[in-house]
């Protein structure tokens, strides 16, 4: 019950994150966001339409097709995600914090990133591209900061054809392309790592390790100095289940010698969680 709420406490944090950079950074310079909120952006700035309420009309489709692509529980934090992010837009005063384009584009893309994260960190989404980027990460091992830039690029590009500003458009794309990153930073699932596990209490790391939702080898080692044989337990999991992984070790066998390295690819079946 606790980390549920944390969840949604965690959403709506970030909503309010993604409102202020919006608000107080790109739409006071008529930057653009890229996907579902750039396109909000573009019709706000030449119709007469509101840009919170486009926001939430183009996210309903989207929403519908991750609701049948990639569960309930998901698509629910990303309906609170829009919801909140919508009614922040009409609640936080569009007034520009920085005089230059280009620093609001960095802080703005900063903003941004960093709200997209933390929801994608409690297993949601803010909607629009998120969802549409998800849905690839979950048939491909790709990061999804990544795939964001990839298609918030191409709305970028698409404007600037047709406004015939680049400098608008470079500067919207340094933004969509530092919110990547921040994201990639926060939403560590898609990082693996291998975890060698060296220790005397196999079975109760065993008992415990087995519950979660990843493979474990046992492999037969013996000491080069103390030739006393010992089990090693190979395990590849996520930087973002590493926490718990290492609490687990700490608890059921503190003398455990422990290697994690950092792992390239994964080749045959690897659960995404």
């Amino acid at each position: 019950m606790l980390k549920r709420l944390w969840s949604y406490v965690s959403i709506v944090l970030g909503a309010l994150i993604i409102a202020g950079g919006f608000n107080l950074f790109l739409i006071p310079h008529h930057l653009l966001s890229g996907g579902v909120s750039g396109v909000a952006m573009v019709i706000g700035y030449f119709t007469p339409l509101n840009i919170s309420i486009m926001y939430f009309v183009l996210n309903i489709p989207i929403l519908i097709a991750g609701w049948y692509q990639l569960g309930k529980r998901f698509v629910v934090l990303s309906i609170v995600s829009v919801v909140a992010t919508s009614l922040f837009l009409e609640i936080i005063p569009v007034k520009a914090v920085a005089t230059e384009m280009l620093l609001s584009s960095v802080f703005g893309g900063v903003l941004v990133g960093f709200g997209t994260g933390l929801s994608f960190r409690v297993g949601g989404s803010t909607g629009g591209f998120d969802i549409i980027g998800s849905i690839v990460t979950k048939y491909r091992d790709f990061p999804v900061g990544s795939v964001l830039v990839t298609l918030n690029a191409v709305v970028i590009l698409a404007v600037a054809y047709l406004e015939q500003n680049w400098n608008l458009a470079l500067a919207s794309m340094a933004s969509i392309y530092v919110a990547g990153r921040m994201i990639d930073m926060l939403h560590i699932s898609h990082i693996k790592v291998t975890v060698f596990i060296v220790t005397n209490q196999t079975e109760a790391l065993l008992e415990k390790l087995l519950k979660r939702p990843r493979g474990i080898t046992k492999i037969k080692t013996q000491g080069a100095f103390s030739h006393k044989d010992k089990d090693m337990l190979m395990t590849v999991t996520t930087r973002y289940e590493l926490v718990e992984l290492k609490q687990i070790i700490t608890e059921t066998d503190p003398d455990a010698f422990v290697n994690i390295v950092e792992t390239t690819a994964v080749m045959g079946q690897f659960r995404k969680n």
